[in-house]
């Protein structure tokens, strides 16, 4: 049996590389399941949503390990598993997915009704049914066939591994966002938040056909990134409304589409408040400047409990929005985790074939295993870079 090593959450701001258990195939539960694989962890990504548990803002138990943006080689399987072999190359989307219940047959795998005794979620590295992360060496996925993704060259795949790496979650999301509000051609679009998922709602958005896509954000080493890649964007710590620095971009205050690509740590904006937290800002400022009749997809994260909100409403995930302004605009909304499986297949082909590359808005630096602690830290103080952890050093040398 092989070593294992991860990246174990010891509480709120405090992450190690431990020793951790090989897998087994067997559930959260102790339950002995065959449908699975085990992979050797190729890449996997830090991702906003582990910063929330980072900070303690999103609750797992002490010794579980993180990760959910995770691509692998397969190196066992189990008995019952067809359509996979060892040595294939396999993109794991985050949603812990069985493929069996009413949800998966629709498509809708964020809410696998199956996966986690507690809720219709299941996803990997969070406390939504108990599922490993894989920010690790080595790891197992379930329910195999369905859920994983194959990149169908071996080569092709690791030299295109910097984009490939986030077609296990970032990437679809912020596609799952843009898409969900609307976005085709033509379409001007407002993406709030330059991080990561909103960097990759911006680059999903020009895929769509989107004639301008303006990025908002306070961090200017990210918006710079935005820029460089050829959107426009909003300077959140400026006095200037949003729809007033909209308007001055578009000749008009609105836009076709918005996407929250920020969530529940979000912050206000203008003079001192982009300092302070204002969990709804972002939901806000979109009822604002999204036109009547237009749509809002919001893919950034929103929880019930929240230890660390700003107040008690905040810390149960109730938030004071002008539900009104939305409700008499009639903009469709679309809320909750992408459905990766609905989208990762069109993604991978379309940076295989080259039709859209993440490098330049992404910023990608690939880590080491035991570098990926302190690269917590230094995304949580605002790096324009995407960590790309690498346990094995299967990317050395290729980049």
């Amino acid at each position: 049996m092989s070593s294992n090593r991860g990246v174990v959450y010891k509480g709120a701001w405090n992450l190690e590389v431990n020793d951790i258990a090989y897998p087994k195939f067997q559930d959260p539960r102790g339950k002995d399941i065959h449908h699975a694989v085990i992979i050797k962890v190729v890449s996997t990504n830090i991702c906003g949503s582990d910063q929330h548990i980072f900070r303690g803002r999103f609750t797992v138990p002490v010794g579980h390990v993180l990760g959910h943006e995770i691509t692998g080689e397969v190196v066992e399987i189990g008995k019952d598993v067809e359509f996979l072999k060892v040595g294939d190359i396999v993109s794991v989307p985050f949603n812990v997915s069985c493929g069996r219940c009413r949800n998966c047959k629709k498509g809708n795998t964020d809410v696998c009704e199956t996966v986690n005794p507690e809720a219709p979620v299941g996803a990997y590295g969070f406390d939504l049914g108990g599922w490993l992360g894989g920010q690790s060496e080595y790891c197992l996925i379930p329910y195999a066939d369905f859920q994983l993704l194959k990149f169908p060259d071996r080569e092709q795949a690791l030299d295109k591994m910097l984009d490939l790496t986030l077609v296990s979650d970032i990437l679809p999301t912020g596609y799952h966002g843009a898409f969900a509000a609307g976005v085709t051609t033509g379409s001007t679009v407002y993406i709030a938040g330059a991080g990561p998922v909103g960097r990759c709602a911006a680059e999903s958005a020009k895929l769509l056909g989107a004639s301008c896509v303006i990025v908002g954000d306070m961090n200017k080493d990210r918006l710079e990134l935005v820029k460089k890649a050829g959107m426009e964007t909003v300077d959140l710590t400026l006095d200037a409304s949003v729809a007033e620095q909209i308007e001055q971009i578009l000749g008009v205050p609105e836009v076709d589409a918005g996407v929250d690509a920020v969530g529940y740590e979000a912050h206000g904006h203008g003079d001192e408040d982009y300092k302070k937290e204002n969990p709804n800002a972002v939901i806000n400022d979109l009822f604002d400047v999204v036109r009547a009749s237009g749509g809002i997809g919001i893919p950034g994260i929103y929880t019930p409990v929240d230890p660390g909100g700003r107040d008690e409403n905040a810390k149960q995930g109730k938030l004071t929005v002008d539900w009104g302004k939305g409700w008499l605009k009639s903009l469709r909304i679309q809320t909750g985790m992408a459905p990766i499986g609905k989208y990762n297949y069109q993604i991978m082909q379309a940076i295989l074939w080259d039709r859209i590359s993440m490098k330049t808005i992404m910023n990608p630096e690939v880590i080491t295993l035991d570098e990926a602690p302190q690269a917590y830290q230094d995304f949580s103080d605002g790096s324009n870079k995407k960590f790309v952890i690498d346990p094995h050093g299967m990317l050395k040398g290729r980049y």
